[in-house]
């Protein structure tokens, strides 16, 4: 912890204004677009159905920003996730985007930032995604599909790509079931550490008094020689956005 130095000014003429009165030097309402926030608690962070947390819970957040321009908005934001790697407790990720709907039609192009403070940076963790992606509302279900390309993937593996899709399917007033399916594919697959995989998952999800519950199982198609007990998870999270 670094230690922090305050300077004190007396404000003489001027009065002492009270902390309780004070007022805000930028008011939220003066900021074009719209701030946000999230939290979740989870007992396993997978990602593209591997563990990164060695099958233990994760904590985890971001912040938001979006602008509305009408038929399209921009976004930007950062989240962060305890991992569990060789070299690296912490994944911190930066995205931006654009994206719109027309009608029940939606598109999103965003770039993402991965990385790992702390970890040597010999091991190239860090890398970069660019992630277009479609999706469409019938009503009594939502489609949708993606592609992120990575020049440069995960300790240094080359160029690789990750298409998906997915379904969210409204159960009743008060719970969706969804599902997804994706498949990775790497150029180094040596550096990464397994052949190109799919993996596949479901979950079920609700809403109890403003917080998020969610429960679900993922898994993938490569051999248990390369994937340990990194996959096959179920897992179950709590989450809240402000």
């Amino acid at each position: 912890m670094k230690k922090l130095n305050f300077l004190i000014i007396p404000m003489i003429s001027l009065g002492v204004v009270s902390m309780a009165n004070a007022e805000s030097l930028i008011e939220e309402s003066d900021i074009p677009g719209e701030f946000s926030a999230n939290i979740s608690l989870t007992s396993d962070y997978t990602f593209r159905g591997i563990s990164q947390t060695g099958n233990n819970p994760a904590v985890q957040g971001g912040f938001d920003y979006s602008y509305d321009f009408g038929p399209v908005a921009v976004s930007a934001g950062i989240w962060a996730s305890n991992v569990k790697f060789s070299d690296a407790t912490i994944e911190i990720d930066y995205y931006a985007g654009v994206g719109g709907s027309v009608d029940m039609f939606s598109w999103d192009l965003s770039a993402i930032y991965y990385t790992y403070p702390g970890a040597d940076s010999s091991l190239n963790y860090d890398f970069f995604e660019i992630a277009p992606s479609i999706g469409y509302d019938f009503g009594f279900m939502a489609v949708n599909a993606g592609l992120n390309y990575s020049p440069e993937y995960f300790g240094e593996s080359g160029d690789a790509y990750y298409t998906h899709g997915g379904i969210d399917i409204p159960l009743g007033k008060y719970f969706t079931l969804s599902g997804s399916v994706g498949y990775q594919a790497i150029d180094d697959n040596a550096a990464w550490g397994t052949d190109d995989y799919t993996d596949y998952g479901i979950s079920i999800s609700t809403e109890v008094a403003g917080f998020g519950l969610s429960a679900g199982w993922t898994d993938t198609d490569l051999p248990s020689s390369q994937c340990d007990d990194a996959c096959g998870i179920f897992a179950v999270a709590l989450s809240r956005s402000f």
